[in-house]
């Protein structure tokens, strides 16, 4: 059933906000030369997908997870763009694709070896990450391995279809800072 409110929700969240989409494009090239931001991510049973984003950060920016980049890398659009959550508008892309939910555990690298094992432990990898979920909201990164795989585990133990749109309106409505990344 979430995933009818899945298909539902991203494909006229792509008809509604294109006109958002393009102008991010367009701001995009003029700030990076690159809007989109592509990247290699861990699915359902393991299975690699390309995630979609808008682009945050300068394009020499090593490709490795938020916590471990500084915070300098980020430009001041790209700043606007995490604050506001803008830059995660491109996954409805891959919840059209069924390679992710609305709701459900952030995917990780494949080199985000610790959280892999945590997250083997408590069978994350047995449902679709999620553009959010309980752990975003709660400000919980991938920082926190442990910590993360648990949230993860507890909101899919839990997860009811009240849940899964207060979990999309906390995160429209500003709750959860987003990835961390290094001070300068």
């Amino acid at each position: 059933m979430l995933r009818i409110f899945d298909i539902f929700a991203a494909f006229f969240g792509l008809l509604l906000l294109w006109p958002i989409l393009l102008i991010v494009t367009i701001i995009g090239i003029f700030d990076t030369g690159s809007p989109f931001f592509i990247q290699e991510r861990m699915g359902k049973n393991k299975q690699s997908f390309n995630l979609f984003k808008f682009r945050t950060m300068s394009k020499d920016t090593a490709s490795v997870a938020s916590h471990l980049v500084s915070n300098t890398t980020i430009t001041r659009f790209g700043r606007f763009l995490r604050k506001t959550k803008i830059d995660e508008l491109p996954q409805l892309i891959n919840v059209l694709k069924g390679e992710m939910s609305l709701v459900g555990p952030r995917p990780n690298l494949f080199n985000q070896d610790e959280l892999i094992v945590e997250r083997d432990i408590l069978g994350i990898y047995q449902v679709l990450p999620g553009v959010t979920g309980l752990a975003q909201v709660q400000n919980i990164d991938m920082s926190e391995p442990k910590l993360l795989a648990e949230i993860d585990k507890q909101m899919i133990d839990s997860l009811t279809l009240s849940r899964y749109f207060k979990y999309i309106l906390m995160t429209v409505t500003g709750s959860g800072a987003g990835d961390a990344v290094k001070p300068k």
